[in-house]
Order: structure tokens, then C-alpha cells, then sequence
């Protein structure tokens, strides 16, 4: 019986220290603005004092967020994904340039058409990388699923 108590515990605490080193929780949705086209949302609810990484970030710095989309024959994607959010710039040593990140809560939108009527799904990626500025976590990839009615 102790050893099932310690195994229990031991797991809880692995949960509660592992939950801490998640400082970005994801949320993704979709508008339907018109019949066949709707807005999709990739959301970042970003803990205090951390930040990550816009798309815009050059090259030599850290990685900057992406989304990837799986091919999907009954959707076009229109145009490229906007970040909604207030954008910061800063300069970092490290890196030798001016990063650009968010702090608080950033949106990915992305417009989607639908090829004909019915319902399908958009699946993807986004891959993002989260730091203080004291440290940063390894580059992290979240797997998306995002009904389209």
C-alpha cells in the first residue's frame, strides 16, 4: 500500500512540476464569417514573464513562431497568417539583434475558404519557443485540430 501512495505522489508531483514549465497555453477556433469562409484562430495565452517569438524575428535569433497546415483538398488558405497582439522589439546580446516577441496573449489568423459546401476539419503545427529573460525552453510543437462548419 505505500508503495502505491508514493507512486501516486511521486506522479503528482511530476504533473505539478512539469505544468510549471508550460508557459504557454494554446486555444484554437474557427469564425465563420460567410458560407465557405471562415477565420481561424491560433491563440497564445502566455504566462507573466515570458514572451515568444513573432514570425517577423530574423534569421540568427531565436525561433520564431510558425504554423504549418496539412494539406487539406476541400480548403485554400487565403494569404498569409497575421499576428494580433502588441508586437515588442528589443535587442539581445546574445543573439547580436533585435528580436520581436509578445508578452500576455498573441492571435494567429489565418483566413480559410472552403472548396464547396460541408463540413470538414484544418489540422496542423505550430511551433514556438518560450523564454524570460533569464532563460529559454527547447523550441515546442503543438498539433492542432480546428473543425470547419
Amino acid at each position: 500500500m505505500n508503495k502505491i501512495y508514493l507512486l501516486i505522489t511521486a506522479l503528482f508531483l511530476g504533473s505539478q512540476v512539469y505544468s510549471q514549465e508550460v508557459p504557454v497555453q494554446w486555444t484554437f477556433n474557427a469564425v465563420k464569417l460567410s458560407e465557405g469562409k471562415y477565420e481561424v484562430k491560433l491563440v497564445a495565452n502566455i504566462r507573466n514573464s515570458w514572451h515568444i517569438y513573432s514570425s517577423t524575428t530574423p534569421e540568427g535569433g531565436p525561433i520564431p513562431t510558425s504554423i504549418s497546415f496539412t494539406k487539406n483538398p476541400l480548403t485554400v488558405l487565403s494569404g498569409k497568417f497575421k499576428e494580433v497582439g502588441k508586437l515588442e522589439r528589443h535587442y539581445e546580446k546574445v543573439f547580436g539583434l533585435d528580436t520581436h516577441f509578445y508578452n500576455g496573449k498573441v492571435e494567429f489568423v489565418q483566413a480559410v475558404n472552403l472548396k464547396g459546401k460541408g463540413k470538414t476539419n484544418l489540422t496542423g503545427t505550430v511551433e514556438y519557443m518560450a523564454c524570460t529573460d533569464k532563460e529559454c525552453l527547447p523550441p515546442k510543437e503543438v498539433p492542432f485540430t480546428i473543425a470547419l462548419k
